[in-house]
């Protein structure tokens, strides 16, 4: 029997009528997109061939033309219903931000008329002070601005044009992830492009591609609304696991509940209409988790339309009655969820750069592309860890359902072997490699399966998958940027050290093929302390990380330094992606913001239990203790010790617990007032998480004992059992 009566009415009930869409998907498909059939309809020839050919070939637009696409794009959005325009970027708060704007003049005579000129489209004023700056933008330093972003195309949310834009200071540092984001990619094309033409002097291009996978809670919004720490944090702050949860393995690719269904059917086709190829579904290992991945696209617009799927995951959930919980670690005790980050470079000539060739030649292309990765990621383990941590990550990394809080990568076996090969070969032959083997099961209802590459291991945070690698460690609620900033500046900063180093053999007479391999071979003995096919959760891997110089450090707000280490400055500095000006003041919004999410959880903690749970077991304990008076009552006294002593023992422990939640509240506030004194923002974030973080778990702890003991009925908050089992 529930205990919320208001929750009564709302559970259980029928899945909301999704009402079936007019054809296939391919019929509505970027309904909502500005796209180039819709370009093409609306633009004149001479404006669709320079704004393409900008797109394409990265080339300025020009005022001009700006106009016309302005033009052109204003008539398509008020065909489509559309009132208001917004610029629509991404601050350093991992959402989204946008201002609407209405297509309205004065037309002279006392009315309006609709209008949306080039200067409108490409550029916006929002207020620079008021978003995270880390002291680049003061309050009275307000102006900001935010720029057309051409490659990303414009859509249509909620009934308004949305522009995809930068968002940099007055003075040109970046406010946002889009900048930096971009400006890896240029970084990491150029690089790229540079040594594929050592293979083929036709790639004119290379792109950057990532498939990310996005992991999900559901709950019930009535009980979400019986939760104040769900509804304040995204999290469980106190909540004893429920005696079944995932214990079976019964959830991972189950049968989908029914208004879990209806809400993905709803959800898939909003995001098909904003032109987000998402393609897969299906449940997760925790119950109430579930996944939607998408068709893989390059990197950029991949990440703005994760940014959209968010936003249109909950805004379809809402309609269906259910709360999207994109935390990291909602509830204790069962998995996490991550945003996997497939991640892969192409050419314009077609060639995926890790897929393996057929022949030696290409095999040399292939390893010379994995062994830079490999190298990048050696040297830069810290700053690839720093780059996914987060006051919400913290709580999945190093639990049995995601992987460790150390980088490594894993190769598999005959990707593996043929490093082991390379290492030890003097010469170019070690590079043949097999394709693909059969499997024949022997089984005659059953076709030959084709064997991949390399197998998969969940354990590894950066994993080579085939002719990919996926960045496992990335939360669910963060923005896929900050992970592809620095995986794609690290790489074209090896490339660029890879491509000088071989220019100097061939200098001296070295021929090219024997020099790629030279260099490829140095770099594959140096990092072969990143290489790690096996189990990661193990104690025996942290041990041996360590004596590898990886890094393993634990604690979040030292992760951050790893940002502002001087060969981080050189890195981002070199492939132009950021400043040191603009790093430190990133770094300022990553402690503040650590900081805040800590002290927010804190205080919520803090009036839970001396609001909630204190009182109600204050209440339970005299029931039990006036129980005990009537036993001495009623029951002669040489049987009054026996049937009583159960009750005296309840009493004895809730007293316990109480008084351990009253000390331990009382002394976490007393640590925050010590934190909150302090201004340097990462000695801050270092005294939360060192001084403030222990007293929370210690809280909980007792809180949890608790709901063991006290009445049922009388507990104030939704359990695990009632949140985690969609009716």
């Amino acid at each position: 029997m529930l205990r919320f009566k208001a929750v009564e009415e709302t559970l259980g009930r029928e899945p909301v009528e999704v009402p079936e869409p007019m054809g296939r998907p391919s019929d509505y498909y970027g309904l909502y997109v500005f796209n180039r059939e819709k370009m093409f309809k609306y633009l004149n020839k001479s404006t669709y061939d320079a704004l393409v050919d900008a797109i394409d070939n990265q080339k300025a637009l020009s005022r001009e033309v700006a106009d016309s696409v302005a033009a052109g794009m204003k008539q398509w959005a008020i065909d489509m219903g559309v009132t208001h325009y917004t610029h629509w970027f991404q601050p350093l708060t991992d959402g989204t931000a946008e201002k609407h704007d209405g297509f309205i003049e004065y037309d002279g005579k006392g009315g309006v008329v609709e209008e949306f000129s080039g200067k409108l489209l490409i550029q916006q004023e929002p207020d620079a002070s008021s978003f995270p700056s880390g002291g680049i933008r003061s309050t009275f330093e307000a102006r900001g601005y935010s720029a057309w972003d051409i490659s990303s195309p414009a859509f249509i949310l909620n009934k308004t044009l949305c522009i995809p834009t930068i968002f940099i200071s007055y003075t040109g540092e970046s406010l946002d992830y889009k900048t930096p984001l971009l400006k890896a990619l240029n970084s990491v094309n150029n690089a790229a492009t540079a040594v594929c033409q050592y293979f083929d002097p036709n790639v004119k291009r290379v792109t950057a591609y990532l498939g990310w996978e996005q992991e999900y809670f559901l709950v019930d919004e009535a009980l979400y609304n019986c939760r104040a720490d769900l509804m304040l944090t995204g999290r469980t702050l106190m909540g004893h696991e429920s005696a079944k949860n995932q214990q079976l393995e019964d959830h991972y690719f189950g049968s989908i509940p029914l208004r879990v269904e209806a809400f993905m059917r709803d959800f898939e086709i909003e995001c098909h209409k904003l032109g987000i190829p998402c393609k897969t579904r299906h449940n997760e290992v925790a119950p109430n988790q579930f996944e939607v991945a998408p068709i893989y696209e390059e990197v950029n617009l991949a990440n703005d339309h994760n940014l959209q799927l968010m936003t249109v995951m909950n805004n379809v959930a809402r309609r269906h009655r259910f709360r999207v919980l994109l935390h990291e670690k909602p509830f204790k005790g069962i998995n996490g969820s991550g945003k996997h980050n497939n991640w892969s470079l192409g050419t314009d000539t077609g060639v995926q750069l890790f897929a393996p060739g057929k022949t030696p030649q290409a095999n040399l292309q292939f390893i010379t592309f994995v062994a830079n990765v490999m190298a990048a990621v050696y040297r830069y383990n810290a700053l690839l860890k720093a780059s996914i941590i987060s006051a919400t990550n913290q709580h999945r990394l190093g639990a049995n359902e995601a992987p460790p809080a150390i980088i490594s990568i894993f190769l598999g076996k005959q990707i593996g072997e043929l490093v082991d090969k390379i290492i030890k070969s003097p010469s170019r032959e070690a590079l043949n490699l097999a394709t693909k083997s059969g499997l024949d099961l022997h089984v005659f209802q059953v076709p030959e399966l084709l064997l991949d590459n390399t197998d998969r291991n969940r354990t590894s945070p950066f994993a080579f998958t085939g002719n990919r690698f996926e960045f496992r460690a990335l939360g669910s609620s963060a923005n896929c940027a900050s992970a592809m900033i620095v995986i794609n500046a690290v790489v074209a900063h090896q490339l660029m050290e890879f491509k000088k180093n071989v220019d100097v053999h061939i200098a001296k007479g070295v021929s090219k093929e024997d020099a790629i391999f030279t260099e490829v071979q140095k770099l594959l003995i140096e990092s072969q302390p990143i290489h790690f096919d096996g189990n990661g959760y193990s104690d025996e891997w942290r041990e041996e990380a360590a004596r590898r110089g990886l890094d393993c450090e634990t604690s979040a707000p030292l992760m951050y330094d790893s940002y502002i280490s001087d060969a981080t400055v050189d890195m981002f500095a070199k492939t132009g992606v950021m400043t040191q000006s603009e790093l430190i003041a990133r770094n300022e919004v990553k402690w503040e913001l650590y900081t805040k999410k800590i002290q927010i959880e804190a205080r919520v903690l803090g009036d839970l239990v001396l609001n909630h749970i204190i009182p109600v077991a204050t209440r339970y304990q005299s029931v039990l203790i006036d129980n005990v008076f009537k036993i001495k009552n009623l029951f002669p006294a040489d049987k009054v010790e026996a049937i009583a002593r159960q009750d005296m023992d309840e009493i004895e422990e809730i007293a316990s617990h109480m008084q351990a939640i009253k000390q331990n509240a009382a002394a976490m506030v007393e640590a925050r007032k010590v934190a909150n004194r302090i201004t340097c923002e990462r000695e801050k974030a270092i005294a939360y998480h060192d001084t403030v973080e222990p007293y929370m778990e210690e809280i909980r702890y007792h809180v949890d004992k608790l709901e063991l003991v006290i009445d049922n009925e009388m507990w104030p908050l939704p359990k695990y059992r009632e949140l985690l089992f969609i009716k």
